[in-house]
């Protein structure tokens, strides 16, 4: 009888609150999804990306706070996140925090949807010193959802983007490979991708009586 120990394909659901196209709110996105899907692959675990833009359903997150109810989109969206054994969420910082968008999107799952779940949080902005929204509103929101949150959260100002020839600053694709790196440790084991690796053969059990004879001198 063949048993079939292959793992389950891994998860991974992104949110990018983009309002423009293109948006560099979703390349950051796009960039910690195939880092993170890298670091999967070299664990041996291939991953299932969606990609989720907020604005696309915007009209129905703002009807479900008035029906109570979402829309078709919209619950296909909430299922994709909800679903998803890892999420990528990332959000253009406006005055000083996440966008509306961002936060109405997380208002309307329940408040137990996401508990925990793996997350790795990215924002974008036009200035560096921007950079703290990361921890003064994005990491108390999702700790208020109960999730996992990655160590590395990846900030990325428009400098980031245009100060090198590949169009990135030194230090941008490190954080951006740590980050997705802490999120495939977090996500493999949920897909069971243990049960590809070989497993040790059983020692065999001596009994206790056995082992104290073989101690002992003859006479």
């Amino acid at each position: 009888m063949t048993t079939n120990t292959q793992a389950q394909a891994a998860r991974l659901a992104v949110v990018s609150a983009g309002l423009s196209e293109p948006s560099s709110t979703r390349l950051l996105a796009d960039r910690l999804a195939e880092a993170t899907r890298s670091a999967l692959a070299e664990q041996g675990v291939e991953a299932e990306v969606t990609t989720v833009e907020l604005r696309d359903v915007a009209t129905e997150i703002a009807h479900n706070f008035t029906t109570g109810f979402p829309g078709g989109a919209l619950r296909g969206v909430i299922e994709s996140v909800t679903g998803a054994d890892g999420l990528i969420a990332v959000t253009p910082v406006f005055s000083a925090s996440y966008s509306g968008l961002f936060k109405s999107f997380f208002d309307v799952l329940d408040n137990d949807a996401l508990t925990g779940k793996p997350v790795l949080l990215g924002a974008t902005g036009g200035t560096p010193r921007h950079a703290l929204v990361l921890e003064h509103a994005m990491r108390p929101l999702f700790a208020y959802l109960r999730t996992v949150t990655v160590p590395t959260a990846v900030y990325a100002a428009t400098d980031d983007w245009a100060a090198s020839d590949d169009g990135l600053t030194p230090s941008l694709p490190g954080r951006i490979a740590r980050a997705g790196g802490e999120l495939a440790a977090l996500v493999a084991p949920r897909t069971g991708a243990a049960a590809r690796q070989p497993q040790a053969a059983e020692e065999e059990v001596v009994p206790f009586e056995q082992q104290l004879a073989a101690l002992r001198v003859e006479e």
